[in-house]
């Protein structure tokens, strides 16, 4: 492709019609962005289109996880949108993991979901999965093992997720925030500049652009921040 955004803008709003006015502020050469499960299920697949035919790219965020055969049926039909990204979770296991993979072309890149971003030491522990940090990489290996071509994790476990996974195994980090703003309901963020140095890929951001004034310009902002302005 011609152009390589770094931020993926977390479309976080329960209409459609919110989304679209949210995405005609928006340039889709300096973002990509991420539909995620309460916008998909209020409007399903016609905002994908919608949104691409504006020009964006979509990272379709709704976390599969079911028996192998429904989850790369579903994957099968999300894959028939042309979505750029999709994602399945990585607690499904290795052989549903490997029926997503088999189900989705390689044009649309396929990501395993990890530990979520919202998820503390202390809930964690109450959910029988221990430290984030093992879990993660534990999960980031199978979904490599499975062909994956990445994953989600936090800023916080890139860095040593990126020393055993090479390029183009691609790190995707929610719970980004720009210098001085609120962490919201995340628990493990970063700011995008150290989340890149940690060797994240794609940074996603969502209530920091899509609550501003003026959301342009806070994505200018945030792309001057990873200096990637221009």
């Amino acid at each position: 492709m011609s152009h390589d955004p770094r931020i993926i803008i977390a479309l976080d709003v329960a209409q459609g019609a919110q989304a679209l006015a949210l995405a005609d502020r928006l340039d889709p050469q300096a973002c990509r962005l991420k539909v995620g499960l309460e916008l998909f299920t209020g409007s399903g697949p016609a905002i994908v289109r919608a949104l691409q035919e504006r020009g964006f790219q979509v990272f379709l965020d709704l976390k599969y996880h079911d028996i192998p055969n429904t989850v790369a049926r579903a994957c099968a039909r999300a894959a028939d949108l042309g979505v750029w990204m999709m994602n399945v979770h990585a607690l499904g296991g290795p052989r549903m993991l490997a029926a997503a993979r088999k189900a989705v072309p390689s044009t649309t890149l396929l990501i395993g979901v990890t530990i979520l971003t919202s998820h503390d030491r202390a809930e964690l522990s109450l959910l029988g999965l221990g430290e984030p940090g093992s879990r993660v990489e534990e999960l980031a290996g199978l979904c490599a093992a499975e062909g994956l071509d990445g994953v989600v994790c936090s800023p916080q476990e890139a860095a040593p997720l990126r020393a055993r996974h090479a390029r183009p195994f691609c790190l995707v980090t929610p719970g980004i925030r720009p210098r001085g703003a609120h962490t919201d309901d995340q628990r493990r963020v970063a700011t995008g500049p150290e989340a890149l140095a940690a060797g994240a890929d794609y940074l996603v951001i969502g209530r920091p652009i899509t609550a501003a004034a003026n959301p342009q310009e806070a994505l200018a902002a945030c792309r001057a921040e990873i200096g990637e302005a221009g």
